[in-house]
C-alpha cells in the first residue's frame, strides 16, 4: 500500500492526466468565452457573480475546480470592474485549489500606460501585471499588446497571440492589387513591417504630431502611395481620429483606396461617427471587445478558434509558435473561417 502511494506521488504525469480543462468567463467577455469553449469542445464552466445593492460584486464558482487547469476569460476594457472581477476570479480559483490558473485576457487594458512619458504618472500596465500575479495567476494569455515589451512586466509566462493569424487570410481573400501597407504612427512600424514582409509588399509610415491625447495636430506620410491600395494596421482603435486622419491624408497623396485593420475596437467618443464619415473603405477588427453599436464600415472577425487552439496547446504542453505568422502561414489555423 505504501509502495503504491509513493508511485502515485512520484508520477509527474498522474496529476495532469487526472485534471481537466475548465473554461470560465467574466461578465464582460461571456459572448467570446462561449465560442472559445465550443471550439475547444467543452461547455463553459458555471460561475455566478453576486451583486450587492451598493454595486459590490462577488464571483462564485458553481462547480469544483480542485486540481484543474482553469482558464479565466475576461478582457479588461472599461469600466475597471472588468479588471477587478478578473482579479477576484483568480483569487477565488486559487483559494478553491485550482491546479493551474491562466488568465485569458483578449484585450489587455491599461497597456497604453507602459512607461513614464511625463513626470508623476503611473506605469499602469506594470501595476496590472503585479495585480494579476499577486492574485494568483500562473500564466497570462493575451493578444496584440500595445507594446510587446509589456510581457517583461510579468514574472510568470505570457502567451502573446498575434492577430495577423486572423487578418492575413482575410486580406489574401480580398485579392487586392497594388497593395501597400501603412503604419498609422511610428509605434506600429514593427507590427506593420511583419505583415508587409509576408505579402512582399511596400510599406509607408504616417508620422503624427499630437497637441494632446486623442487630438492630432499634424500628419506626414513617409513614402509614396500614388496609385496604391493602402491597408492600415494598428492594435487599438479608440476615437478613430488617427485612422480617419491617416485615410484622409493618404487619399490626398494619391492612394486609390484605404482600409484599416485594428485588433481591439475600443471605439470611444465619436468613433463610430468618425469611421462612418471617413475615407476608409472598411475597418476590420477582432471580437476582443464587443461593439457598442453597429456601423456599416466595421467588420468583426472571430478570435475563438485562435484562443481555443492556444488553450489546448498550453494544456498539452505543446508549442504555440505555430499560431504566429512571421513570413509563413500557420498550419494550426484554418483559413476556411473566411
Amino acid at each position: 500500500m505504501i509502495k503504491h502511494c509513493n508511485a502515485y506521488l512520484c508520477n509527474p504525469f498522474h496529476t495532469h492526466m487526472q485534471s481537466s480543462v475548465k473554461i470560465f468567463s467574466g461578465t464582460g467577455s461571456k459572448y467570446l468565452a462561449e465560442h472559445i469553449a465550443k471550439h475547444f469542445g467543452k461547455p463553459l464552466g458555471k460561475i455566478e457573480v453576486n451583486r450587492f445593492s451598493d454595486g459590490e460584486f462577488q464571483p462564485v464558482f458553481q462547480e469544483s475546480i480542485r486540481g484543474d487547469y482553469v482558464f479565466l476569460v475576461q478582457s479588461t476594457f472599461a469600466p475597471s470592474d472588468n479588471l477587478f472581477e478578473l482579479l477576484m476570479m483568480i483569487d477565488a480559483a486559487r483559494r478553491a485549489s485550482a491546479g493551474y490558473i491562466t488568465a485569458v485576457i483578449p484585450y489587455f487594458g491599461f497597456a497604453r500606460q507602459d512607461r513614464k512619458d511625463k513626470p508623476r504618472v503611473s506605469i499602469a500596465s506594470k501595476l496590472v501585471a503585479n495585480l494579476l500575479t499577486t492574485a494568483g495567476a500562473n500564466r497570462v494569455m493575451t493578444m496584440d499588446l500595445h507594446a510587446p515589451q509589456i510581457q517583461g512586466f510579468f514574472d510568470i509566462p505570457v502567451d502573446h497571440l498575434d492577430a495577423s493569424a486572423i487578418f492575413i487570410p482575410y486580406i489574401e481573400n480580398l485579392k487586392i492589387k497594388n497593395l501597400t501597407f501603412a503604419s498609422p504612427d511610428v509605434g506600429s512600424t514593427n507590427r506593420v513591417r511583419e505583415v508587409a514582409k509576408y505579402f512582399e509588399a511596400e510599406m509607408v509610415i504616417c508620422d503624427k504630431q499630437r497637441k494632446r491625447a486623442n487630438e492630432i495636430a499634424a500628419m506626414t506620410v513617409i513614402g509614396d502611395v500614388t496609385g496604391r491600395n493602402i491597408v492600415l494596421i494598428d492594435d487599438i482603435c479608440d476615437t478613430a481620429g488617427t485612422l480617419c486622419k491617416s485615410a484622409q491624408v493618404l487619399k490626398e497623396r494619391g492612394a486609390l483606396s484605404v482600409r484599416a485593420f485594428c485588433t481591439h475596437p475600443v471605439l470611444s467618443g465619436k468613433a463610430y461617427e468618425n469611421i462612418e464619415n471617413s475615407e476608409l473603405e472598411e475597418l476590420v477588427v477582432c471580437d476582443t471587445i464587443p461593439l457598442k453599436q453597429q456601423c456599416s464600415k466595421i467588420k468583426v472577425l472571430p478570435t475563438e478558434e485562435l484562443f481555443a487552439v492556444a488553450i489546448r496547446n498550453t494544456f498539452e504542453n505543446k508549442s504555440i509558435s505555430s499560431l504566429f505568422i512571421h513570413g509563413r502561414k500557420s498550419n494550426e489555423m484554418e483559413t476556411k473561417l473566411f
